[in-house]
Formats: C-alpha cells, sequence, structure tokens
C-alpha cells in the first residue's frame, strides 16, 4: 500500500514539474482570479459584466497564441462556445417564452474555448452544468426570490477544472 501510493506521489510530482511552466502559473493566476471575481459578480447580481468576459477572452487568445493550445484552436473553441450557447439561449426562450441563459454565459464559454480550445468546451459545459444542476438542489444556492441560480459560477467552476487537468495531462 505504501509503495502504491508513493509511486502515485511520484507521477504527480512528475506531472506538475513537466506540465506548469512558470507561463501556466501566471496565466493561471490571472485566469482563477478574473473567474473568482466575475463568480462573484454573477452570484450577487445575476450579470457576467462585459469588461471581465472581454479580458478573459483576450488574454485567454494570447495564453492559447504563446502555448500548444494554438491561436486556431482558441479561436474556433471560442467562436463554437459563444455560438452554442446563443443558440441554447435564443431556443429556451422561444420554446419555454421566459430565458433560461443570458448572454454573459455564452461569452463565458467563449471564454472557455479561447483558454481551452475547442476540445475542452464538451467537458467544460458537462463539469458547470453538473456543479449547478448540484447547487439547485441545494436551497443555500438559491439567491433570487424565484429560485434561480446563477450558472457564470459553475461555468467559470469548469473552465478552471478542464483547463487545470488539460495542464497536469501535458496538453
Amino acid at each position: 500500500m505504501q509503495r502504491g501510493l508513493q509511486s502515485v506521489k511520484i507521477t504527480l510530482d512528475e506531472a506538475m514539474t513537466q506540465s506548469f511552466t512558470v507561463l501556466d502559473f501566471g496565466f493561471g493566476t490571472l485566469l482563477f482570479g478574473l473567474l473568482l471575481t466575475i463568480s462573484i459578480i454573477d452570484m450577487r447580481t445575476f450579470r457576467l459584466p462585459n469588461t471581465l468576459n472581454f479580458t478573459l477572452l483576450v488574454t485567454g487568445l494570447v495564453y492559447a497564441y504563446l502555448t500548444n493550445i494554438g491561436l486556431l484552436n482558441a479561436l474556433i473553441g471560442a467562436a463554437i462556445g459563444y455560438s452554442f450557447f446563443v443558440i441554447v439561449e435564443v431556443g429556451f426562450r422561444k420554446l419555454r417564452g421566459v430565458d433560461g441563459l443570458g448572454r454573459g454565459d455564452a461569452k463565458l464559454l467563449a471564454v472557455g474555448g479561447a483558454w481551452c480550445g475547442w476540445m475542452g468546451l464538451p467537458y467544460i459545459v458537462l463539469f458547470g452544468s453538473l456543479l449547478g444542476i448540484i447547487a439547485a438542489l441545494l436551497p443555500m444556492f438559491k439567491t433570487h426570490a424565484q429560485g434561480w441560480v446563477p450558472f457564470g459560477p459553475f461555468l467559470a467552476l469548469g473552465i478552471f477544472i478542464v483547463w487545470t487537468a488539460q495542464k497536469l495531462a501535458g496538453l
């Protein structure tokens, strides 16, 4: 048992030293800080500020250009992420007659596409949705009189989880 745990620790240590560069750490700190800020704002106001979304999008594209994600993958990811949630938003409004997602959520998924590339989008949506569903079941997360739960914080957490997993995997 001891030997098994030691080999897991060595593998994780190797992954951390090989996967996270100074560039990754700097940009990752910026990503975490801005995602945390945008999440707090969304939980309080049900708004995802354009200035923060735009800042995250631009820094994600710069990061992609400087790393192995690649600018083309990031641009495709941003376009697909934004378009997918706009289609969901408009479709839900036509089907149900009320808003389900806001345009800020679409912009935040574009951010996820910029930081993680188009390949990360399904996982971002999966993690964000699962975390949002769990939160919707817990009364402490319902911050609106009608029981609404802001999706931005869970989408932001999904972005950070996928970005971190990609770094640990050496992608």
